[in-house]
């Protein structure tokens, strides 16, 4: 099992930043991927960001890129994402998940594919 717990959520104008953390807890953190996704009221879930468990890949969805960075710190459990320029779409549910895998490079896009998940945080960009 592994525990997730997002924070840094919160309200903050457009044009500002914001910096999400997620700590991890349970089995060997560095042998999971990691993956940023989002949820806005009457919204599907959709994917934002990425990163390997090496942290040597990352991707992101369109809409964030050149916005959003995601990173990772396998010796403190935590994976981060920054958000800055952020805009009233990015309000949202932020979730962190888990996936667990056997390449040191693989990268999940999809949420069926990821294995834990953390209760969200909210994030709402005023405009």
């Amino acid at each position: 099992q592994v525990q997730l717990v997002e924070s840094g959520g919160g309200l903050v104008q457009a044009g500002g930043s914001l910096r999400l953390s997620c700590a991890a807890s349970g089995r060997t953190f560095s042998n999971y991927g990691m993956g940023w996704f989002r949820q806005a009221p009457g919204k599907e879930r959709e994917f934002v960001a990425a990163i390997s468990w090496s942290g040597g890949r990352t991707y992101y969805a369109d809409s964030v890129k050149g916005r959003f960075t995601i990173s990772r710190d396998n010796a403190k459990n935590t994976v981060l994402l920054q958000m800055n320029s952020l805009k009233p779409e990015d309000t949202a549910v932020y979730y962190c998940a888990a996936v667990f895998a056997l390449s040191p490079i693989a990268i999940h896009t999809e949420a069926h594919n990821y294995d834990y998940w953390g209760q969200g945080t909210q994030v709402t960009v005023s405009s």
